[in-house]
């Protein structure tokens, strides 16, 4: 009889669990966290989704946190064919969570040239402080596990995204010259 009682139960758990969150303050400046909209004449209101939800909602794991938090990772990349292929695949097989910053871009190119100190040549990749020309595997997961990033994946990876193109607007420039790219 017990059991019958638990399933109703929770069945409204679950259902709360997936519901909005409202937090806001009266006019006597007593804090409210509420399930259902606060009334109309509060004007400042914050609504918090509760955890939990989508597998991809989870937090990272505690030593990629930590790895992440002390050497991020970002990705310097082009159209530049097999080499980026490859480094974007190395990342991947990892489960290596970075950014990637589109080369073809003028100020991306402006920070490449400061990073590197010399001629444009993608992929380049910088594992916190440590910046590395062209894709050389071995020196890549060297960089990586020195950093103390997982050998193989600890979370599903991610979908193959365009580079990210920097905050700043202005027009394009143009790719980089053939013989830098493919060094």
């Amino acid at each position: 009889m017990k059991s019958w009682m638990l399933f109703p139960v929770l069945m409204l758990a679950c259902v709360a669990a997936q519901a909005d969150l409202y937090r806001w303050v009266d006019a006597d400046g007593k804090v409210h966290y509420s399930d259902q909209l606060p009334p109309a004449n509060i004007k400042q209101v914050e609504r918090k989704k509760a955890v939990g939800g989508k597998a991809s909602e989870a937090p990272l794991p505690y030593t990629l946190q930590q790895a992440v938090r002390n050497f991020p990772v970002t990705l310097y990349s082009s159209e530049c064919g097999n080499a980026c292929t490859q480094a974007r695949g190395l990342l991947a097989k990892r489960g290596i969570p970075y950014t990637e910053m589109d080369a073809t871009d003028s100020s991306t190119q402006v920070e490449l040239r400061k990073l590197t100190g010399g001629p444009i040549e993608v992929p380049v990749l910088k594992v916190g402080r440590d910046t590395l020309r062209g894709f050389e595997e071995g020196k890549w997961n060297t960089s990586l596990d020195a950093a103390g990033y997982p050998q193989t994946a600890m979370i599903p990876p991610r979908p193959p995204a365009k580079p990210a193109k920097p905050a700043a607007a202005g027009p394009p420039a143009a790719p980089p010259p053939p013989a830098e790219a493919s060094r």
